[in-house]
């Protein structure tokens, strides 16, 4: 969440960055609903303190023998006594209106962050490799990886309903070997393999910003307090929640395995075919800690690691940066790196690498001591995929397939598959 004297002191600069958002937070409401609650609680506060030299005063009148002018005040105080259980009743009730509207206003966008409101308006910054020529028509990995019989929307379909996908022989020992090849890359560069539960508490994902706006998207445990994780940026972001870390142990880098459920409850019509939004799917997660001064610095650690998983498979990308309506509601900057998939004769996004700067710390109360001592400050909270591994597995199959119908493998899963070398059909 945004700090209060940002919202209670700058207003004009918060609407300003809501406009370049186009957000419809409620903003005005929350200012107005804060000024109300300043009002009565200064109001109960006054309302306190003249009771307290009401009743300091009534023990005088009685201790002086006028009894009469003490019952009198004392009816008074009586009557002030109620009026401070209305006021604390309104004072209460707004305090949590006040926390209610400002967990619905998101992030506000770096100065470095392009207008736009969606894809169209993204800033280019960078390209690596060159997309494949085929002699003949590409086709869409919905086609090859069925024709291979390593993947199966039908029986997935029968067993769960649509946007779940089975993936037998070949394909399973694919996806295993992607996320195994992923986390190897990462612990190589520095990074902390962390092994989270699948399940967390409502409070981890009002950290991270998926609650209260996005409880559509979520899958929850009837009868629990739990939800099924929507990525591993929610378990990994909260593992420090309520810690006071040592400015000396930061950044801290982790990288974690989780599957992920998302009801993709706003995406009707979208990507009904294939593998590319599914309701169940798996992603090897990114997150750093970091000092506000070295945030941005590690944003670009961030999206140099989640390139070199696309780097070391030969796989075609480019790097935009979303413009500020384009965003992620916790997001300050965030950079998408997006894989060539021949087969739909486009790029698509692989992996959002974002910096929420200091948003999600205040939520889930994330906090670092300086070195140079002083108060504890919050930390600068970083996420992005380190890749979503059944898109790689999508991008695997559009740029290494064959004439034949075939698919080869990359040199880098190789080792990870027994040496195979080319996916050909089975079942």
């Amino acid at each position: 969440m945004l700090a209060r004297e940002l919202w209670r002191g700058d207003a004009a600069r918060v609407r300003q960055a809501l406009a370049r958002r186009a957000s419809d937070a409620p903003l005005e409401e929350l200012i107005e609903t804060d000024t109300r609650w300043r009002r009565v609680q200064a109001e109960l506060e006054e309302a306190k303190a003249e009771r307290n030299r009401g009743s300091k005063e009534v023990g005088k009148l009685l201790g002086a023998g006028r009894r009469e002018e003490g019952e009198a005040l004392r009816a008074q105080m009586a009557a002030l006594g109620e009026r401070i259980k209305g006021l604390e009743g309104e004072a209460s009730a707004l305090s949590a209106r006040v926390a209610e509207l400002e967990l619905a206003i998101p992030n506000l966008p770096h100065e470095s962050v392009p207008d736009g409101v969606d894809e169209r308006s993204s800033r280019l910054e960078r390209r690596w490799g060159e997309p494949p020529t085929f002699p003949f028509e590409a086709r869409p990995h919905w086609d090859i990886g069925p024709e291979l019989g390593i993947v199966d929307f039908e029986r997935a379909s029968t067993l769960a309903g649509a946007r779940f996908a089975v993936l037998w022989g070949s394909g399973a020992a694919l996806e295993r070997a992607l996320v195994a090849y992923m986390l190897d890359l990462h612990r190589r560069a520095g990074y902390r393999e962390v092994y989270v539960p699948f399940l967390v508490k409502g409070a981890c994902l009002v950290g991270t910003g998926q609650l209260p706006k996005f409880g559509e998207d979520l899958f929850k445990v009837e009868g629990t307090e739990l939800y099924l994780v929507p990525t591993a940026e929610v378990p990994v972001t909260n593992l420090h929640r309520g810690e006071v870390l040592e400015e000396a142990t930061l950044p801290r880098r982790y990288c974690a395995y989780t599957p992920c459920f998302r009801a993709e409850a706003g995406s009707y019509g979208r990507d009904v075919r294939g593998l590319i939004r599914q309701h169940q799917f798996d992603k090897v997660e990114l997150v750093h800690l970091a000092t506000p001064e070295t945030s941005y610095a590690e944003l670009e650690v961030l999206v140099a690691q989640a390139e070199s998983v696309l780097q070391g498979l030969s796989l075609p990308y480019r790097v935009v940066t979303l413009a500020a309506g384009d965003m992620g509601f916790a997001a300050a900057k965030t950079y998408d790196v997006e894989v060539w998939l021949p087969g739909q004769g486009c790029y698509r996004e692989i992996s959002s690498c974002s910096n929420c700067e200091e948003f999600q710390a205040r939520r889930a109360d994330l906090r670092y001591r300086p070195a140079g001592g002083g108060k504890p400050r919050y930390l600068h909270t970083l996420n992005g995929s380190g890749l979503a591994v059944g898109r790689t597995l999508v991008a695997i199959l559009e740029n290494y397939q064959r004439a034949d119908g075939s698919v080869d493998v990359p040199e880098a899963l190789r080792p990870y598959l027994g040496g195979l070398e080319r996916l050909l059909p089975e079942g």
